[in-house]
């Protein structure tokens, strides 16, 4: 059972779906293991990151959105993806993360795209962007495999310096 009222939007080789209780162990891992977490804000006590799980299922519940568990048509957990405004944030951002041993697949496009899509049809959302630390290159090089261009720098109250990548419009990627 979803902890939250979120839509399920598949792909071809995908399922997102808001948080459940049994992607919350998954979710640990990831936000534990630094290597892993470090773009996305590790944390590396368990209770702080319990306290991420538990924050997104609570940021659904405020704003209608958040960020979707990634689910392998295998049913195997396989990141997160979604919209993330938390307090603090500039305007809201289209976010993603793979766990271990599922990058290199497509999977973080595949999710990427399908939340933008829904952003823009359901939540009816004109713009939206990708706050990315300057050292992920590999989420830089996804945002612009996603068309999105560069803006700007700006410091992030969390993350500290950040580019942003403002998506094409939803009448852009029609064109």
């Amino acid at each position: 059972m979803s902890l939250t009222n979120s839509p399920i939007v598949e792909t071809q080789g995908l399922i997102l779906r808001g948080p459940k209780k049994v992607d919350v162990e998954p979710t640990i891992a990831f936000l534990q293991n630094e290597e892993r977490s470090i773009f996305f804000g590790a944390l590396l006590n368990r209770g702080d990151a319990w306290r991420w799980f538990a924050l997104n299922v609570g940021h659904w519940h405020l704003h209608g959105f958040g960020y979707f568990t990634i689910v392998t048509k295998e049913n195997e957990i396989a990141g997160l993806c979604g919209i993330w405004f938390p307090e603090g944030w500039p305007e809201p951002e289209l976010g993603w993360v793979v766990f271990e041993n599922f990058e290199g697949k497509g999977i973080a496009y595949e999710a990427a795209q399908a939340v933008r899509s829904w952003a823009y049809s359901k939540l009816e959302f004109t713009t939206i962007t990708s706050n990315i630390v300057p050292e992920n290159k590999r989420s830089i090089t996804l945002a612009k495999r996603l068309n999105a261009t560069f803006e700007k720098e700006y410091h992030n109250d969390n993350m500290g310096l950040c580019y942003m990548y403002r998506h094409p419009s939803p009448e852009d990627i029609k064109n």
